[in-house]
């Protein structure tokens, strides 16, 4: 396998061992769980997030997935900048490359990646708003297969591609835009080169969130319908009064409605300061082993 494989896994996998916990409260404030988290009232509202094991709920599924998901992320982005500009002889230093063709090369990683990532976040998203005990990840994954199929691990693919495809190109864009703007010849020494790296890292994280959280959040609304939110019984898979999901753009609607606008971005605060931290420790594990395996 080539060094921005085994560097892309790692450092994916580096990231969702980092940012799971915060990962779990995001999704169920998107999901509209707010009073769980917030205001618990009860014990067993509040043993949610007193237990340890609730704020790795569904890491699992990212840790295994995210890793090849962050794999696929950044050889097909190295590969689609090499395409688009036949100059750029190291991708991970492409100075020469305009930030549109950067953006397009992140674009088309993050379809790439999507093969992964939609299976991946569909069983994190269900372990995750699931609350009955002994919810993991491998059996949201085998309840999702025994009754929808193979093909409903794909389950709201659509809007997740889109997502991906419109956040990875921020990504990889604003990532290189921090670094061009923070770059001098007064600081190639090793520590601010590091400290560089991880605050263009997590600005990176940062901007990529804000271009695609509303769309995240429809996501998650959507996924989180698989779900019957019962108190008293909430079985993996919804009942039959539920058999047809709603469709991306009525859920944006009925939010809009019904929450207002605000409801988009609902859980960002939360994401960006997860965001920040995951991406400027991954962006730095990234940069590190790619020196390291380039130059054993």
């Amino acid at each position: 396998m080539s060094s921005d494989f085994w560097a892309g896994y790692l450092s994916g996998a580096i990231g969702i061992i980092i940012g799971n916990p915060l990962d779990v409260i995001k999704v169920r404030l998107q999901a509209g769980q707010t009073p769980d988290i917030v205001a618990s009232t009860t014990p067993q509202q509040a043993s949610r997030f007193e237990n340890a094991t609730s704020l790795v709920r569904g890491a699992a599924a990212p840790i295994l997935g995210y890793g090849a998901l962050n794999a696929l992320l950044f050889v097909a982005y190295n590969r689609s900048l090499k395409f688009l500009d036949s100059s750029i002889i190291d991708p991970t230093n492409p100075q020469s490359a305009s930030l549109s063709k950067i953006w397009l090369a992140g674009a088309a990683g993050g379809v790439t990646s999507w093969i992964v990532s939609s299976p991946t976040e569909f069983i994190k998203c269900r372990a995750q708003l699931d609350s009955r005990p002994g919810v993991s990840s491998l059996t949201v994954a085998r309840d999702i297969i025994r009754t929808r199929g193979w093909r409903g691990l794909y389950y709201g693919g659509g809007i997740t591609c889109a997502r991906d495809a419109i956040g990875y190109g921020f990504y990889f864009w604003s990532y290189e835009y921090c670094k061009r703007l923070t770059a001098s010849n007064d600081d190639d020494t090793n520590g601010m080169n590091a400290m560089k790296i991880l605050l263009c890292g997590g600005i990176a994280g940062i901007v990529t969130w804000a271009s695609v959280f509303p769309l995240d959040m429809i996501k998650t609304r959507l996924q989180a319908e698989t779900i019957e939110m019962s108190p008293e019984s909430r079985p993996l898979m919804q009942t039959s009064r539920k058999t047809h999901a709603q469709g991306s753009f009525r859920i944006a609607r009925e939010v809009y409605l019904n929450e207002g606008f605000k409801a988009f971005y609902r859980g960002l605060g939360v994401c960006s300061v997860r965001a920040f931290i995951v991406n400027a420790v991954q962006w730095a594990a990234y940069e590190w082993l790619m020196k390291y395996l380039q130059n054993p």
